[in-house]
């Protein structure tokens, strides 16, 4: 028998899990967000392979760390307003539509799930958001836009009306994951049909024991990746393929 290099059988069977399923939870990872273009920063020749990352507690201590990190954050920002979402961003929202969709957990920061029309009671962006800016003390928004005006203006980092440091509403190294996040991800893990990871190595905590709550709960695992994971082994289905593709071959688009 000749191998399937098409991926027609495996995509079939895929479809055939996803439409058996009522509670589907997704976890996206770098994986979803290169393929519209934007950089794997963990990867081999990534930027923090490339560029050390600035901790959370360096933040708090040093203005020229605060200072490299919004100019960092900025950069970033450019790469995120030019890329688009794809096949998978637009999948995902069309199986929340359909109603079989519960809740996406994503490690990305980029926004990507929300500009393909993802809404917010079924994301949980459990690294936060790159996007905007929020008060380390109080937690109001500050826009990017807003913080660089400051920084251009005064030299110096940009401070909430409340006097606390505005950082950009991500997880930075050295910062614990929001344990309200982590909890809701688990809620929602242990309560799939389906559990579909998408893109990621699985090889970041705590994101990564989500899979196996899942599957401990009586969850089928589905793992579409280019590479192995940890975690190949637990799943009940391994797609080592790119995602976009298989997602516009489950949900073509209309010819004009």
């Amino acid at each position: 028998m000749q191998p399937d290099i098409s991926g027609k059988g495996e995509i079939a069977a895929f479809r055939g899990l996803i439409e058996a399923s009522r509670r589907i939870v997704a976890l996206t990872g770098a994986g979803i967000s290169t393929e519209s273009g934007i950089p794997d920063f963990r990867s081999p020749g990534g930027i923090w392979t490339r560029m050390r990352p600035i901790t959370y507690q360096e933040f708090l201590a040093s203005e020229e760390a605060r200072l490299e990190d919004w100019r960092r954050r900025f950069a970033m920002n450019e790469k995120f307003a030019n890329a688009r979402p794809n096949a998978g961003h637009h999948g995902l929202v069309r199986l929340a539509e359909e109603g079989r969709l519960k809740a996406v957990v994503t490690q990305n920061i980029d926004g990507l799930h929300q500009r393909a029309g993802l809404k917010s009671e079924w994301l949980i962006e459990i690294h936060g958001n790159a996007t905007r800016g929020r008060c380390i003390g109080c937690g109001a928004a500050m826009s990017l836009a807003e913080a660089r005006g400051i920084i251009d203006a005064t030299a110096a980092s940009p401070r909430c009306a409340c006097g606390g440091l505005v950082k950009a509403a991500v997880i930075s190294f050295g910062e614990r994951v929001p344990s309200e996040a982590l909890e809701a991800a688990s809620r929602f893990a242990e309560s799939a049909d389906l559990f579909l990871v998408l893109g990621s190595s699985l090889q970041v905590q705590p994101a990564a024991m989500l899979p196996l709550l899942a599957k401990r709960a009586g969850a089928s695992l589905a793992i579409l990746n280019r590479e192995e994971t940890p975690l190949d082994v637990h799943a009940d289905m391994v797609l080592h393929r790119p995602i976009g593709p298989v997602f516009a071959a489950l949900y073509p688009q209309p010819v004009n």
